[in-house]
């Protein structure tokens, strides 16, 4: 499978939600906009729901709020772990108490065998390149993305998990939401180690990258309700 070639990119956003009822309600009531597009993933037992919030900054990016099915179809394998530390007992645990929160992001890669050797070299494990699907009104799309057998994200979330798409990208369908997103900010105790990985991986100049006493992801979004910062930091 093969990917329109393109640089690597800030691709999308990973708000993670006890369901997806509570996450299209909390998209409404943060952000003013309902999302409709999305579909299931069989692999991971996991369903979504989509929405477009690219714009000059990041002109092919999308905001997705992620669940665990609890009724899909088939189940996954005795053992295995969902992408994203879904199956983590503190992360959901956190998410039921203070509602969806962003807890990761995902950069586009043209090549994400090499940008995966890229980070071996650097002693960074981002995982086995698996092929995903899921059927959408306009037919099966498909990609390639880096997963953990221990389903960690890294970095607590900081560190991108990698995707390389198909001949489809989700954005190619999703019409303009009002949403777009400005800046992607990434702070974390580890900020140079941060840093080369991600100039690694070719994303290094779509985001910005600071130390900080404790790791933390703001989005900055403008959206129908104004300016908003969504952040991976738990409110206290």
């Amino acid at each position: 499978m093969t990917s329109a070639p393109h640089a690597p990119c800030v691709d999308h956003l990973v708000v993670l939600a006890t369901d997806l009822a509570s996450g299209v309600a909390w998209c409404e009531r943060t952000l003013g906009v309902a999302p409709t597009a999305g579909g299931e993933h069989p692999l991971m037992g996991t369903h979504n729901r989509i929405f477009n919030i690219s714009g000059p900054v990041h002109p092919r990016a999308y905001l997705e709020i992620i669940a665990i099915n609890s009724i899909a179809a088939t189940a996954i394998p005795a053992g295995a772990r969902r992408w994203f530390d879904m199956d983590d007992a503190a992360l959901q645990q956190q998410v039921a108490q203070h509602g969806p929160q962003l807890i990761h992001w995902v950069a586009s890669v043209p090549d994400v065998a090499e940008r995966c050797a890229a980070l071996a070299a650097l002693d960074v494990e981002r995982g086995a390149v698996i092929t995903a699907s899921r059927p959408t009104p306009n037919g099966l799309l498909q990609w390639q993305i880096t997963v953990r057998s221990d389903g960690l994200r890294l970095m607590d979330g900081c560190l991108p998990t990698l995707i390389q798409w198909g001949p489809v990208h989700p954005c190619d369908s999703l019409p303009a939401s009002g949403v777009q997103l400005q800046r992607l900010a990434l702070q974390h105790p580890q900020a140079a180690t941060l840093l080369t990985v991600c100039e690694a991986i070719g994303v290094a100049d779509k985001v910005a990258i600071a130390a900080g006493d404790a790791p933390n992801l703001t989005a900055q979004l403008i959206t129908p309700r104004g300016p908003v910062a969504l952040s991976s930091r738990t409110p206290e």
